[in-house]
């Protein structure tokens, strides 16, 4: 009998370990196709072992990025999850296009229509299921009324819904003349103002006053955090704007120290002064094969060297996090430790933290190129921005105060 029930919690124990493998499995055909469908999820759960299984994840995750795979991850689970409530079955493959234009209904509406029509747009229950679920952030405003979603957020789900299509080796619809009809439409009716990521840039009188917190007092030298914190800011501005997902996941390996460089480069005679480069690998818009590193001079190189030195660091993450004990530890800063950062600065430079976040500092690299009369195509070498539009976008604002025209009858 003891044997007898050895044999069958381990039978229990492989049954477990083989449900897991199918679960991850599933998981795992939304990016990679050839593991969809349950027959074939159980075949090769038999065939996988866990580590085969880590391996593939691990593989699609730093193919994709890890903030495309967390994205592409959110939007699916949103469309499975609006699907089930609106027609009561799973997302079908192929979605035809009477299903995509409901999703196009349910999500970009006319806010005005709304008030006098609760039936236009998404309806209740379907807006409570998804709730429910907190999938749905939107919430009703003082007058019992969702707004509609953000037109971006609904153009990038439907991306993914077709990416997910292309994956699956599916014909999608998305480019149906009704799909595009109806979304350019809906777009112009639901459209809002596009919410800056930052209200305020981090331009370099700005940037000045974040730094001047982290000199310490008359009374301590500048603690870990403050080294820390200081290169963070300096680089994060100096190296173009850097995204918070790409200074957390900043590696030491991707730095190279350069020789020192004249502070003037008109005049060699000029005073030298440190310089690096950093190679950025797989951003938002390049792949880690492209050529898009920039080169740091100056107070930012300093700064790094004294951060470094300080910590310890000679391999791994460059930006840490550190316990309350002054304890530097191995992982690096999340991206949204980041942006706490540049709101605890701002608190401390008497700023207030709404106006702030992490972008700030990318968008104040472009806004004080524009103010310097700095060339948009420099300042887009070191932004690494591919979109000459965006790009200008932030010298147009910095740009309208001066403009002649807007004071003709001044």
């Amino acid at each position: 009998m003891p044997g007898a029930f050895a044999r069958n919690r381990s039978l229990a124990g492989e049954t477990d370990a083989l449900e897991q493998r199918v679960e991850n499995l599933d998981a795992l055909s939304a990016i990679l196709p050839s593991l969809a469908g349950a027959n074939r999820a159980d075949q090769l759960a038999h065939l996988l072992t866990d580590d085969d299984i880590d391996t593939l994840r691990h593989l699609a995750r730093e193919g994709m990025g890890e903030n495309s795979l967390r994205a592409l991850t959110s939007d699916l689970s949103y469309l499975e999850a609006w699907c089930m409530a609106v027609t009561g079955q799973e997302l079908p493959w192929p979605a035809p296009v009477p299903l995509i234009l409901k999703f196009i209904a349910h999500h970009l509406w006319d806010p005005e229509k709304k008030k006098s029509d609760p039936a236009h747009g998404m309806p209740e229950d379907v807006a409570g299921t998804l709730e429910d679920q907190r999938l749905l952030r939107t919430q009703k405003n003082t007058e019992g009324f969702r707004p509609p979603h953000a037109p971006a957020t609904v153009q990038r789900r439907l991306a993914t819904w077709s990416t997910l299509h292309r994956w699956r080796g599916v014909e999608a619809h998305f480019s149906a003349p009704d799909v595009r009809s109806a979304l350019r439409l809906a777009i112009r009716v639901a459209d809002r103002p596009k919410a800056r990521k930052s209200r305020k840039a981090v331009t370099a009188d700005l940037l000045e006053q974040l730094l001047a917190t982290c000199e310490g007092t008359d009374y301590a030298a500048p603690s870990l955090v403050d080294l820390r914190d200081k290169a963070l800011l300096l680089i994060g501005f100096a190296s173009g704007g850097r995204r918070r997902s790409e200074l957390s996941g900043m590696r030491l390996g991707q730095i190279v120290w350069e020789d020192p460089l004249p502070a003037d480069p008109a005049d060699p005679a000029s005073p030298l002064l440190p310089a690096a480069s950093l190679r950025l690998g797989r951003t938002k818009t390049e792949d880690a094969s492209e050529e898009n590193s920039v080169l740091l001079i100056g107070r930012p190189v300093e700064a790094l060297k004294a951060w470094l030195e300080a910590a310890g660091i000679a391999d791994g993450a460059v930006f840490r996090a550190i316990d309350r004990w002054g304890n530097v530890k191995t992982r690096g800063l999340t991206p949204q430790s980041v942006n706490t950062i540049v709101k605890a600065r701002c608190i401390r430079a008497g700023l207030d933290p709404d106006d702030f976040s992490a972008h700030g500092l990318r968008s104040g690299f472009l806004t004080e190129a524009a103010n310097r009369d700095i060339p948009i195509q420099d300042a887009m070498q070191q932004s690494r921005h591919r979109s000459l539009a965006q790009a200008s976008s932030y010298y147009n604002d910095a740009g309208r105060s001066r403009r002649r025209s807007a004071r003709m009858l001044g």
